[in-house]
């Protein structure tokens, strides 16, 4: 029996995924250091803000949901907060001043000495995300960039980095949420 294109297209795909799983674990110090920082931060009664466009902006609000909510234990509720839920602030601000100020505008305000920012951008290049950890930093934060592709412009810009260097958008969300489950998981179970 001959196999199909699709058939191909699968395996092609399922196969790139795994890949991203097995090199997540050349990342295993910058995710040990990811996890210090965070609890770090919590410890100090600080917060995590996280921020991403689309999957990421889905990502950003999952994480906080991790971190507020439960992972795997019932314990006390993490402070963070997803600047991409709040669809109010969002539109007005995409309308009053810019698109590229959305976050940065909330970063401002929000955002003080000791906290934690997670910037999700599978390009690295996304101008709202890049003005957003301008401010943060401004303020005091740490950054921390989950990128992928060669990490573009936010490599630079970041304290760590947290890189997944597929090409593929698709992909790199998907090392993005290896990367943020065990974060979570790790998180907890240092502060439980």
């Amino acid at each position: 029996m001959k196999k199909s294109g699709l058939h191909k297209t699968l395996k092609d795909s399922i196969y790139e995924s795994s890949k991203i799983i097995k090199d997540s674990v050349n990342l295993i110090p910058q995710i040990e250091e990811s996890i210090h920082t965070i609890t770090k931060c919590i410890l100090k009664g600080n917060k995590v803000v996280l921020f991403g466009n689309g999957g990421s902006a889905a990502d950003a609000q999952h994480i906080a949901a991790e971190l507020i909510g439960r992972f795997k234990i019932n314990r006390s509720s993490y402070p963070a907060i997803a600047l991409t839920a709040d669809s109010s602030i969002i539109t007005a601000l995409g309308n009053d001043y810019h698109f590229r100020e959305i976050f940065a505008r909330q970063c401002e305000s929000l955002v003080k000495k000791g906290d934690v920012i997670l910037a999700i951008s599978t390009s690295g290049n996304s101008e709202n995300i890049l003005r957003g950890v301008q401010v943060a930093k401004k303020n005091g934060a740490i950054i921390i960039g989950l990128t992928g592709k060669d990490g573009g412009k936010l490599k630079s810009k970041v304290d760590l980095l947290l890189n997944i260097t597929s090409k593929q958008t698709p992909r790199i969300q998907e090392g993005h949420r290896i990367l943020i489950h065990t974060i979570c998981e790790l998180v907890e179970r240092h502060l439980a």
